[in-house]
C-alpha cells in the first residue's frame, strides 16, 4: 500500500526525515511511560496514520483544527485496512474498522492534554 493516497498536512511530505522524527512517535501519547498502544490492528501495520496525526497534531492549535486531525486520522485508518491486499486482510476487515473506531474515540475524546501540550 502506498502512504501517497493518505491524507496528510501539505507540510508533511515536504518534510525532511529528521523533521518527521523529531515530531512523530507512532501510535499512543508521546512521552508515555509505558507504549501500550499498538502500532497495528490484528497484524496490519498502521504507524503511519499515527505519524500523520502526530504531525497534524503539532500544527494545529485550535478544537477545530484537532478536530479535523481526529477525523483525517479515522480516514487514514479506514484506507489502511480497506487497502490491505489477500483474503486474510479481507476476512478482518469489520473487526479492524470496528477497531479503528476505538482508536479514533481515543485520540477524540482523551487527545486534548497531547493537542495542546506546549502550546498554552
Amino acid at each position: 500500500m502506498s502512504s501517497m493516497n493518505l491524507l496528510a498536512h501539505p507540510s508533511y511530505d515536504k518534510a525532511t526525515p529528521e523533521q518527521r522524527a523529531a515530531i512523530c512517535n507512532g501510535c499512543g501519547a508521546a512521552g508515555a511511560k509505558f507504549d501500550f498502544v499498538p502500532d497495528t490492528i490484528y497484524g496490519l501495520k498502521i504507524s503511519e496514520a499515527c505519524f500523520r496525526h502526530d504531525w497534524r497534531y503539532n500544527l494545529g492549535t485550535t478544537l477545530e483544527e484537532k478536530a479535523h486531525a481526529d477525523w483525517e486520522f479515522l480516514q487514514n485508518l479506514l484506507m489502511i485496512i480497506e487497502s490491505a491486499p489477500g483474503l486474510f486482510n479481507k476476512a478482518l476487515r469489520i473487526p479492524r474498522r470496528a477497531r479503528a473506531m476505538k482508536y479514533y474515540g481515543a485520540v477524540r475524546d482523551f487527545g486534548d492534554e497531547a493537542f495542546f501540550a506546549g502550546k498554552i
